[in-house]
């Protein structure tokens, strides 16, 4: 058996923000998919995340609210382990900085330096941002002499302070980055880094003695160290850096930080020189992500634009929220959140692609086969294309994943989908099931949609880990989902013969978007008279009859019921999905006394398309299907012809 090899995941230990918004959420999702990959992949994963609790600013937010410092943080990291927890976030461990354990390594740390001869004490007088915690020389500030970080003003400081020798490291750090070009991800940060750096560095201050909410420096415990070098050797403390050697050994250097784009100067520049001071190897990778924006502008309170994470998980559930960040923003880009376009996805690729090929697939080995799915005995060209469709689009999703292109794979993986879903089109089992020398075809074809669905229900895992144990469950699979590997749908045909699926269940029920009521109208103004005689002739005759214009306005399209199902507490409605060619709708159809739901899905029928929408029993209907009655008889006018047909 090959050994597991270790892979160490950090985010950044997030700074005790009052309010929680969807940056948090963005951040942490990523590198728990990136995580729960390597775990798939038969890694043995270990994956940091934590809060950032000490620093001038904490103690002056405690002091406003007139609580201590503790129970100021306190409140808020529990709000940050109860986002993670609805995010379903697979950390291994929440390093808090005001843990004691903590607090012994850093001051470990700071003692090594301190007898190796890299820190000393001496007096600091300069500008500092106390929002962000960053030292600033007056040419590093913006053109408006604010901390070119967060844009505020910055404060003149004056005090007794220890110092790091970071300049002895400035050539070493800068010849590292340039040796080691994966070091800094994306391109973009790491050349920023580089510039930063060849402007010179120098030593850093790490003590402060104007407030004391920090961990005393173990040899002076007038001064509190310097919040940054608190915070970065958070990295080091879960993994056993003093108390677990063996630990520390298979764990560090860590495989990846991931961080924001706004502290890349920290963990690429502050953070190696303090671990070159400690002898230490690198990390293996920074990388710095984008920001979210809202609705394309900057999350601000001033704005009044900050999205809390927490209502949204509430109103979409977690597994929308988690599918929706990875897959609309490319890592390392800024990104832009908009509630319309979640809903917009939520409908189109996880109710519509993913929810009905699930749906559809179960009810039809129910209705075909009782259930049960039969071995598979031959192929045909269009199997062929289908398995050779998941050969690649499990080999894509491996070699992207590894290389953190978490949208790109999201993408292939829903074009398998999609590809699933054509294939029941292109296979018609509706056809074959009514056809009894096409059994075996007909068994094949039900095999092959449960064995896609296998196989989309791992890949999908890291993005949507709900979900996929759904989808699992609902298949009615043997063994526990959190064993499964990728490895098991490296070859196709993992499902036994004679399996028996479970009952298909709704993964994501549609959002329907009311539009607003219109305004009321104003009064008419007064038609002259030859506009009264124009309208009046064009009104129908009392015999009923209507122009040819007037039946030009009314729209005839084929379209194809890719799902039915009864309308709860009605015992005439039906509620149909149909495909329209370029999109697919949801209509509300009287017809439940005539059609049983399951013998109308494959059916090409007519649908007047551009009805008005109609709310009925709280679903909105986009249309009409047409069908013809005769007394106690009604069929509805079905066509064989391709869908997007124009009937006229």
């Amino acid at each position: 058996m090959t050994a597991k090899k270790p892979f160490y995941i950090t985010t950044p230990i997030y700074y005790p923000s009052a309010k929680l918004h969807i940056g948090h959420a963005y951040c942490t999702t990523i590198a728990d998919a990136i995580a729960r990959f390597h775990r798939l992949a038969g890694d043995e994963v270990f994956f940091l995340t934590g809060s950032d609790e000490h620093g001038q600013k904490i103690q002056q937010k405690a002091e406003e609210a007139g609580i201590k410092p503790i129970e100021y943080t306190d409140k808020i990291v529990a709000g940050f382990q109860n986002l993670w927890k609805k995010l379903d976030i697979s950390n291994d461990d929440f390093i808090r900085t005001t843990e004691k354990r903590h607090e012994k390594v850093v001051q470990e740390i700071f003692r090594r330096i301190y007898e190796k001869g890299d820190i000393y004490k001496g007096s600091y007088k300069g500008l500092y941002c106390t929002p962000c915690e960053s030292y600033w020389t007056e040419h590093q500030l913006d053109e408006n002499g604010c901390c070119p970080d967060c844009g505020r003003p910055v404060q003149e400081v004056a005090e007794e302070a220890y110092f790091f020798k970071m300049s002895n490291y400035q050539d070493k750090i800068l010849s590292y980055i340039e040796e080691h070009p994966d070091f800094i991800q994306p391109v973009s940060r790491r050349n920023e880094m580089i510039n930063f750096i060849k402007q010179g560095l120098e030593d850093l201050c790490i003590s402060r003695t104007s407030f004391d909410w920090g961990i005393p420096v173990p040899i002076d415990e007038k001064h509190v160290i310097y919040v940054w070098f608190d915070a970065l050797t958070n990295y080091l403390t879960p993994i056993g850096f003093l108390d677990d050697q063996e630990k520390f050994q298979k764990f560090w250097p860590a495989n990846l930080h991931l961080v924001g784009k706004e502290i890349v100067r920290f963990h690429t520049i502050i953070w190696p020189c303090i671990l070159m001071a400690l002898d230490l190897p690198l990390p293996k990778k920074v990388y710095g992500h984008g920001w979210l924006i809202v609705d394309g502008d900057k999350m601000s309170k001033s704005k009044g634009n900050v999205v809390d994470p927490i209502g949204l998980i509430d109103e979409f559930g977690a597994d929308a929220i988690r599918y929706f960040l990875l897959r609309e923003i490319n890592l390392g880009q800024d990104g832009n959140f908009s509630r319309d376009a979640l809903i917009q996805r939520i409908n189109s690729d996880l109710a519509n692609d993913l929810g009905n090929l699930l749906h559809r697939t179960l009810n039809m080995v129910g209705k075909f086969q009782d259930g049960v799915l039969l071995a598979p005995q031959g192929e045909s060209e269009i199997d062929k294309s289908l398995k050779a469709d998941a050969a690649e689009t499990v080999a894509f999703f491996a070699e992207n994943m590894d290389k953190m292109e978490l949208s790109l794979s999201i993408k292939k993986v829903w074009a398998f989908i999609s590809r699933a879903n054509k294939y029941i089109d292109e296979t018609a089992p509706w056809a074959l099931a009514k056809d009894e020398t096409k059994k075996q075809e007909l068994a094949n074809v039900m095999y092959n949609l449960a064995e896609s669905l296998r196989h989309i229900s791992v890949l999908i895992s890291p993005f949507m880990p709900v979900t996929a144990e759904r989808i699992w469950q609902q298949l009615n699979l043997p063994g526990k989902f959190a064993d499964v590997q990728l490895d098991d749908i490296k070859a196709w045909g993992g499902i036994a013969g004679g399996h028996k699926v479970g009952t298909p269940e709704q993964l994501f029920p549609r959002i329907e978007v009311e539009k607003d009521e219109a305004p009321a109208k104003e009064k008419p103004a007064k038609q002259p008279k030859e506009n009264k005689e124009k309208k009046a002739k064009e009104q129908p005759a009392e015999n009923g009859e209507i122009s040819i214009d007037d039946f030009a306005k009314v729209q005839l399209r084929v379209v194809k019921v890719l799902a039915a199902e009864p309308v709860p507490k009605t015992e005439k409605l039906l509620k149909l999905k149909v495909d329209l060619g370029d999109e697919q709708r949801e209509i509300v159809s009287g017809i439940a006394k005539h059609y049983d739901p399951a013998d109308l899905i494959g059916k090409n029928v007519v649908m007047v398309i551009n009805l008005k929408p109609a709310k009925i029993r709280g679903i909105v209907s986009h249309g009409m299907v047409l069908a013809a009655s005769q007394g106690d008889d009604l069929k509805v006018l079905s066509v064989d012809m391709p869908v997007g047909s124009v009937v006229r």
